[in-house]
């Protein structure tokens, strides 16, 4: 199974992996696994605003050691953002539930509006 992580439960898997529910950690350890260079975008702002502590880059060199892979944004997963409905407003979160849809992967989140996209987005 492909699975692709959202912010949070990338943060959380990298530096603090007992947040992570048991069915997190479960697709996280059966499943090949992505990060969207939408969530590090996401980050970088977030430092940059002060409303989050860390550097960006660390995280990127952590990816591949912890045994995740990296997803570009295409110009096809922006596109796609046109397709969804309005459920959520965050942009982040909607790409990557375009790219989710567009890959196809499974989106894993601990984000329950999103589950109303549809049955590729699991809140664990």
């Amino acid at each position: 199974m492909r699975v692709l992580l959202d912010t949070h439960l990338l943060l959380w898997s990298l530096a603090s992996p007992e947040r992570l529910s048991r069915e997190a950690r479960r697709l996280i350890d059966e499943s090949e696994v992505y990060v969207s260079a939408a969530s590090i975008w996401e980050v970088s702002i977030k430092v940059a605003l002060g409303k989050m502590q860390g550097d960006p880059r660390e995280i990127v060199r952590a990816i591949e050691p912890a045994g995740l892979r990296h997803l570009p944004v295409t110009s096809v997963h922006a596109a796609a953002v046109t397709g969804l409905a309005p459920l959520h407003k965050d942009p982040f979160d909607r790409m990557l539930v375009a790219q989710a849809l567009c890959e196809p992967m499974l989106l894993l989140t601990n984000d329950a509006v999103l589950a109303d996209y549809g049955p590729f987005v699991t809140v664990a």
